[in-house]
């Protein structure tokens, strides 16, 4: 039984710059926690022609809920390609330590 959800996606066609201010448009601050509760994980690096994400959340329905809420609407108002997302269930991961 999975615990969470594993999702990876490539911004291909969009650059850091545009992550950064969709990032601020959902609320999101470098470093800082992420603007729904949802999300465990997230990850974020450039790729040859885009950007590479990597998240883990509670589960595929709350970051699907986000997504149509917040990263669909902000990526059409940015102009941002729609990525293709791949899911993966989660066996276990760690919080961070004291």
């Amino acid at each position: 039984m999975a615990i969470a959800v594993e999702l990876s996606f490539h911004g291909q066609g969009a650059t850091l710059a545009n992550y950064d201010k969709a990032i601020a448009i959902m609320g999101g601050t470098p470093g800082g926690p992420h603007p729904d509760p949802g999300c465990l994980f997230h990850w974020v690096n450039e790729i040859g022609g885009g950007y590479h994400v990597t998240d883990v959340w509670k589960t595929k329905e709350q970051f699907e809920k986000f997504a149509a809420e917040k990263i669909g609407p902000v990526s059409d108002q940015l102009g941002m390609p729609k990525p293709q997302i791949k899911f993966i269930d989660v066996h276990n991961f760690f919080t961070a330590g004291s």
